[in-house]
């Protein structure tokens, strides 16, 4: 996805909203806090199972859900960063991890040199064909959300992106009362240095936990046969792989603002089956190390 049009003049106080020390609103941070490898996860108390790894943290910050910590890992500087869940939250960080590297504060106008991040989502799915065993690492190729984000920005997806989100809502016999499903891809270099040793596929970004992703507690489903009609979209040789909840905000967003992006999931369910996890800490650990040892 790219942006088909870009702010350029100053930026107003009521639309960038920054505290005190210049930091941007939510994420309470400056350029200066930001290395160019974020790594990005739902859960804050994760945030310090990573930068235990670190060999230094030089910066901390926390409000809310959202929890960084800067360091070195070996010669590499590493953000770590909490995101909560969902894409609402998503359009928050993606923001403004960008205003804090890309808008100087004192003038509020972008700056003349941008950054580029590389951004990483280490995260948790549940897997949707019945071969992905519990434990399996999956790399996000390509992502179809419909929570809906996207949409409020001028932007325009890439043919291979459209085609896509086109064949999945007619297969899905995707309802017109729900948000219009997208697309959006990783990036490319990414997915080459972090994929090779995971499963390869599509990942479906919900809206929620429980209805969205045809879970049915005490509330029954408007449509029990949903899930089936996903788990059986193929695409060019691709599959759905998984459910998560933040992973086509992030590329789409990311995309259009000149970062690159992918996720890394480890499977904690197994939907087809209605398997779970018997360790997922011990499989959660298992991809961050994976991933720091290929940064």
């Amino acid at each position: 996805m790219k942006a088909t049009e870009l702010n350029t003049g100053r930026i107003p106080e009521s639309q960038l909203i920054l505290n005190d020390d210049q930091s941007v609103y939510h994420l309470g941070i400056t350029g200066a806090h930001v290395a160019d490898t974020v790594i990005i996860v739902g859960d804050p108390e994760r945030v310090t199972t990573l930068s235990q790894r670190f060999d230094q943290v030089i910066y901390r910050q926390a409000s809310r859900e959202f929890v960084i910590h800067t360091g070195r890992l070996g010669t590499r500087e590493i953000t770590v960063l909490s995101t909560g869940i969902g894409v609402d939250n998503i359009d928050i960080v993606i923001n403004e991890l960008d205003a804090a590297v890309n808008i100087d504060p004192s003038t509020r106008q972008v700056r003349e040199q941008l950054r580029s991040l590389n951004l990483i989502r280490i995260g948790t799915c549940g897997a949707l064909q019945e071969d992905i065993e519990v434990g399996a690492l999956i790399a996000s190729a390509f992502a179809i959300g419909y929570d809906g984000v996207p949409w409020h920005y001028k932007g325009a997806f890439e043919p291979e992106e459209k085609a896509l989100a086109d064949a999945f809502t007619h297969h899905a016999r995707w309802p017109e009362e729900l948000s219009k499903p997208y697309c959006a891809k990783a990036s490319s270099v990414l997915l080459e240095q972090f994929g090779g040793n995971a499963i390869n596929g599509i990942t479906l970004t919900a809206n929620g936990f429980y209805g969205p992703q045809n879970r049915s507690l005490r509330l029954r489903l408007s449509d029990d046969e949903r899930l089936e009609r996903i788990r059986t979209f193929a695409h060019e040789g691709m599959v759905v792989t998984n459910f998560e909840m933040e992973c086509a905000g992030i590329y789409a967003l990311s995309s259009m603002l000149g970062h690159r992006a992918l996720t890394l999931c480890v499977a904690l369910a197994n939907r087809y089956r209605e398997a779970f996890s018997k360790d997922p800490k011990k499989d959660v650990n298992t991809l961050i190390d994976k991933v720091l040892s290929q940064l």
